[in-house]
């Protein structure tokens, strides 16, 4: 049995839309690893999902 693969996202979040960006990509499949303060100051999610075309 092979260990699964990934494929990863990023994207930034807003303080005022953070649920609704959150459950988009979530409804997408996306799952939520970590949120990060990114280089300018503002939120970074990153996102993972297992690759359907391996």
């Amino acid at each position: 049995m092979s260990a699964p693969k990934w494929e990863y996202l990023t994207t930034p979040l807003m303080i005022h839309t953070t649920q609704a960006i959150l459950n988009n990509w979530g409804s997408d499949g996306w799952e939520l690893v970590q949120v990060v303060t990114g280089p300018e100051g503002g939120l970074v999610a990153y996102f993972k999902r297992p690759l359907t075309d391996v």
